[in-house]
């Protein structure tokens, strides 16, 4: 096994400095983060469900996007559609046999050839949540209702763009290729990402690493910025220590997590994904352009593409396994139909929203509430918070105890 000082990492930073600022560099441009976006997340698209008009609309402006800035289509058949089908099963105990039609849809696949001989794939899903008939939203009455999901995910997807463009345009030879691209059936299980990794562009051996995007429009200074996968390479940890940036990193190890960077690392590649947190729109026809913080997402991708511009000086990274979040475990009967803040770094679990007629609204719960204690469990954080939920059944009622404000409250809450 090879190892890398930290020294020797910071020697690299410093020469990708000076060369960056030695020539022309290209720039992340706010202003065309706004327009992808904007398209991206109009009514016109209809909320871009997978497999729907909306969402083919969207995977032919991707397209076009990629092909303008000069990518090579990474698709099928020599296109820049990466095609794929599957069978939506409303029962999930339903098999593949049944009469279930499939539902065809397509990823979209750009290239960008520096002749090298390993390539990073740079991701994020397009699709979201459509008219609200796939019961993931998290609106009271959400049928009918256009979900845009300009958080989720335009905003990752005009990531990708923006960062083709950025690295297409810098004049240099990168020491590995690039495949961007946008993933669809996000929502409804990682279906695409999952297509994608089974049968890639290019061989999984000479996939360096994979970094994904989902939900990087809503940063804020306070709550900063969710990477999860630092714990799938023994580089990533000693990079990530020593990039210079005023952004607040709060690290997740895990390879394993609701977005499709976990497709890559089931396959064994280094992973890194970029989340700005969830917000009380999150899965609502609420989530809309002009709510998104454009110099802020400016802001992220950019120390993105520091990390990815930080790695031409290493070879392949080296895969580690990391250990699987406690959540992901856990089976739930109940909810309490709040909104997890991830990024909350002190003891508790803060509350970023709460759903109106769940259990939460009816106690009382109120949006920048802690809840400290469900019952006789201490909640330290986001997990004991999903591993207290597994203890209760429906119709129980228990006491809360939260944090509001200076205060501490108890409060009845009945599943």
């Amino acid at each position: 096994m090879k190892k890398y000082s930290t020294k020797l990492i910071v020697l690299s930073f410093l020469f990708i400095i000076q060369a960056s600022n030695s020539s022309a560099q290209p720039v992340i441009s706010s202003a065309n983060l706004k327009k992808h976006v904007t398209f991206l997340a109009s009514d016109k698209l209809e909320g871009r469900g997978t497999g729907s008009v909306g969402e083919q609309k969207a995977a032919k402006y991707i397209a076009k996007q990629f092909k303008k800035i000069g990518l090579k289509p990474g698709g099928t058949e020599g296109s820049f559609f990466h095609m794929f089908s599957f069978k939506k099963l409303s029962n999930p105990h339903a098999t593949e046999d049944s009469n279930t039609p499939d539902i065809k849809s397509q990823n979209i696949v750009g290239f960008l050839d520096n002749n090298a001989n390993v390539t990073i794939i740079v991701g994020a899903h397009y699709d979201h949540l459509g008219l609200g008939h796939d019961k993931n939203s998290l609106d009271a009455n959400p049928d009918g209702k256009i979900h845009n999901g300009a958080d989720d995910n335009a905003s990752g997807t005009s990531g990708v763009i923006e960062l083709a463009r950025y690295f297409a345009k810098n004049g240099k030879k990168e020491p590995f290729n690039f495949l961007f691209v946008c993933f669809s059936g996000e929502e409804l299980g990682l279906i695409g990402s999952k297509k994608f990794a089974e049968t890639p562009s290019v061989s999984p051996d000479k996939i360096n690493f994979m970094v994904n995007m989902d939900m990087i429009g809503r940063y804020r200074t306070d709550k900063g910025l969710i990477v999860h996968g630092y714990g799938t390479s023994p580089m990533w940890g000693k990079m990530l220590s020593v990039i210079q940036t005023d952004i607040k990193i709060i690290p997740d190890s895990s390879g394993v997590g609701p977005s499709d960077f976990t497709s890559f690392y089931l396959k064994k590649i280094p992973v890194l994904g970029f989340f700005t947190g969830q917000h009380s729109d999150y899965h609502k026809p609420t989530d809309d352009s002009e709510l998104i913080n454009y110099e802020g997402e400016k802001h992220v991708l950019e120390y993105i593409a520091r990390i990815i511009e930080g790695t031409c000086t290493f070879p392949k990274l080296e895969f580690s396994e990391t250990k699987q979040p406690q959540n992901q475990a856990r089976s739930f009967k109940v909810t309490m139909g709040v909104m997890p803040d991830y990024a909350f770094d002190k003891k508790g679990m803060r509350i970023d929203g709460v759903t109106e007629g769940k259990p939460a609204a009816k106690a009382g719960l109120k949006a920048g509430d802690i809840i400290l204690k469900i019952g006789d469990l201490d909640i330290k954080d986001v997990y004991a918070y999903m591993d207290a939920l597994s203890k209760f059944k429906k119709g129980e009622t228990t006491k809360v105890v939260i944090q509001r404000g200076s205060e501490n409250l108890t409060l009845d809450i009945t599943f």
